[in-house]
């Protein structure tokens, strides 16, 4: 009898247990998704393809350009730049540095161009456009960052280190930003938006960190404020501004327009 009377007792705290486990098993699914959902919101580091294993973007004939533009170049006199330019598909005339400015060719599809410097073939720059936007399509392309949309878009004061950056907004540097890793490692940043750097801002490498190494591909507009500087090769579908006395080292490589005002070019 006593037998029979503990075993209703029995089973309903068997019911508990087994309830009180489910419980803390969900909990703890559920704490898991949310702190994924909060990494990825929070553009920290998540699964991705090594950083080691990213491979650098061939630029093909457009790397031997420090500027490359489809639709021209302005200028505000006077610029420096270290570095073969051109322009296609547009006429030279559409060049508006001068030969003093550049420490390299300048390339023109025509007989137009500053001269005497001035150098035409077409053929040439035909290549470097298609292989620049070959370039353009497979930096856009690649996979598995290891960031996404880190600090909402706004990079400003952080140190970058190797790998895929992918941000699917505008990207804006409004304070200092530190790029740092070995002479290999390879850098690439995808911006759905435009890219914005403040005034008298720097971009500056770190360990070993080359500027050949960093790929910038910006589906919008790329402004490059008062006497900043930039570090990396910029890949825009739009147009590339460097206001006055910006700095590159690297290129600048535009499917419409570039625009210099007293600025420094420095292919590397």
């Amino acid at each position: 009898m006593k037998l029979k009377n503990l075993l209703p007792t029995a089973a309903m705290l068997f019911v508990v247990l087994v309830t009180g486990c489910s419980k803390d098993l969900n909990n703890v699914d559920n704490s898991a998704a949310l702190a994924s959902d909060a990494t990825l919101k929070s553009g920290k580091e998540h699964n991705s393809t090594s950083s080691s294993s990213l491979k650098a973007v061939n630029l093909g004939v457009a790397g031997n350009f420090a500027i490359l533009s489809k639709s021209g170049i302005t200028n505000v006199f006077k610029s420096s730049v270290t570095g073969n330019v051109g322009t296609s598909p547009i006429t030279g005339a559409a060049i508006k540095l001068s030969c003093p400015e550049v420490a390299g060719s300048i390339y023109s599809v025509d007989a137009a161009g500053p001269l005497p410097c001035r150098i035409t073939n077409a053929s040439m720059l035909t290549t470097g456009v298609l292989n620049m936007q070959t370039a353009y399509t497979d930096a856009a392309g690649r996979s598995n960052p290891k960031f996404l949309n880190l600090g909402a878009g706004n990079i400003g004061g952080k140190t970058l280190t190797a790998g895929l950056y992918k941000f699917t907004t505008a990207v804006v540097i409004p304070t200092n930003v530190t790029i740092t890793g070995s002479s290999t490692d390879v850098w690439i940043f995808q911006v759905a938006g435009t890219l914005n750097m403040s005034s008298a801002v720097r971009i500056t490498l770190a360990g070993g960190a080359q500027a050949k190494n960093i790929f910038w591909q910006v589906s919008g507009a790329v402004t490059l404020g008062t006497t900043s500087h930039f570090e990396g090769n910029i890949l825009s579908q739009t147009a590339i501004n460097l206001q006055t006395g910006a700095s590159i080292n690297g290129r600048l490589l535009a499917q419409t327009a570039v625009n210099l005002q007293m600025s420094t070019v420095v292919k590397p």
